[in-house]
């Protein structure tokens, strides 16, 4: 089906319920244009909303507004297509919504966790973890890969390098899909018609959870400053310099919900591609350690598991023939930068041995991308070692669930058999 441009809505719940490949058409239908198209916001209730914004689908704008964040700015909000109130700020409000410095602070701060050392020395827990979740699989039998195998990795990674106690990680993983599946029904509830008391009410749920993860992790800092563990909370809370309750909260809620979401989906899109690929899962297990690097990137590349953020204009700015004004908004499209003609031949092509795969999954390049990138990849590669080891035969058996989202290409549900 051939999408019509003056049909595409970006704002709009119904063009995110569309099949993904008439959504990969109309972000291709987008990119054939001169200029960025221009999208309405939507009212939402307790917030507002603002004029609207442009939206950046080609990988040469995503990556140089990523690049000048002097430019496009990260600040009042890089989470959310209107900006935050403060009272939604306390919880979410993040170092992914701030420029420098206030930035390079936090993330000077919980870089601590992501040192090459330190991603080494977990190398033993993300196997011990993926051996524990594979184990179970095999006792419980074919089913779902979603809540059986992809999401309880990060979770329990996440959660135990924080030091979150295994009694709380199923309330952690309850919250963090209704923040993520806000617009969803099946977490929230709520029928995903853009009404004002359905918003209102979504909103309700997403602060609910906010603060609950906000917390649970302040509430482990407090314990942790002067009695350090060794566990990355009482990394982020002694020392020199030092998250405050609130920034630990904040960190915690982006580090479950981006960290977890992007390599639960990506582990939840990888199989199904392996499975409807079988050349390139062949390709994949004839010579595993020297193509799994490859295939992690063109899993992250084809599916780009974080669809987009926002930045705002801080001054007037040219960029490739389009004049911005102080004040725009633009959302960077990083689901059409990675299938952009312009840079990857026949993008629509899942191919492991992609070279060069110069993808922006991660975020484009420049002081936000992706932190926790490495960690991703290690997680992915370590659970599809350990299923395909073990569950050589390991394969989907329909068609996913997707989550209703224009944040998160994710994944619900997906029935697998070993």
């Amino acid at each position: 089906m051939t999408v019509n441009v003056a049909d595409i809505d970006l704002s709009q719940i119904p063009f995110w319920a569309l099949p993904q490949q008439e959504r990969a058409d109309a972000f291709r239908r987008l990119r054939e244009l001169e200029r960025p198209v221009f999208t309405k916001e939507n009212r939402v209730p307790f917030v507002g909303h603002g004029p609207g914004y442009y939206a950046l689908v080609r990988h040469a704008d995503v990556s140089e507004a990523s690049r000048n964040a002097g430019v496009f700015s990260s600040e009042p909000t890089a989470n959310s297509i209107v900006d935050m109130p403060r009272w939604m700020a306390v919880y979410f409000g993040s170092m992914i919504n701030m420029d420098d410095p206030r930035h390079a602070r936090l993330r000077r701060i919980v870089s601590r966790a992501f040192t090459p050392r330190i991603l080494s020395k977990m190398e033993e827990d993300l196997q011990r973890a993926a051996t524990r979740i594979v184990d179970e699989a095999v006792a419980e039998g074919s089913g779902d890969f979603v809540t059986q195998i992809a999401a309880r990795l990060p979770v329990q990674v996440i959660c135990d390098m924080m030091g979150i106690p295994p009694k709380f990680h199923g309330r952690v993983l309850r919250a963090t899909n209704i923040i993520l599946g806000n617009a969803d029904p099946e977490y929230t509830g709520i029928e995903p018609e853009f009404k004002r008391w359905n918003v209102a009410r979504g909103l309700v749920k997403l602060m609910g959870a906010g603060r609950e993860l906000n917390h649970l992790a302040a509430r482990l800092g407090r314990t942790r400053r002067g009695n350090s563990t060794g566990d990355l909370t009482s990394l982020l809370v002694n020392g020199e310099e030092s998250l405050t309750p609130q920034e630990l909260g904040s960190f915690f809620i982006l580090l479950v919900v981006a960290g977890s979401e992007t390599t639960r989906n990506a582990i939840s899109h990888g199989l199904k591609l392996l499975t409807d690929h079988p050349e390139q899962r062949a390709l994949l297990l004839e010579d595993f350690e020297g193509r799994i690097g490859g295939a992690v990137e063109e899993i992250i590349r084809y599916s780009t598991p974080v669809i987009q953020f926002r930045r705002t204009l801080t001054r007037d700015h040219s960029m490739n023939g389009m004049d911005y004004r102080k004040g725009d908004k633009v959302l960077l499209f990083y689901n059409s930068a990675n299938r952009d003609e312009a840079v990857f031949t026949d993008p629509d092509a899942f191919d492991i041995t992609r070279h060069p795969n110069p993808h922006v999954g991660f975020g484009g390049p420049g002081p936000h991308y992706c932190l926790g990138a490495h960690l991703a990849r290690r997680e992915i590669t370590v659970m599809f070692r350990e299923l395909f080891t073990r569950l050589p035969e390991i394969r989907s058996t329909g068609e996913p669930d997707y989550l209703l989202s224009n944040f998160i290409n994710g994944i619900k549900h997906l029935p697998y058999t070993t």
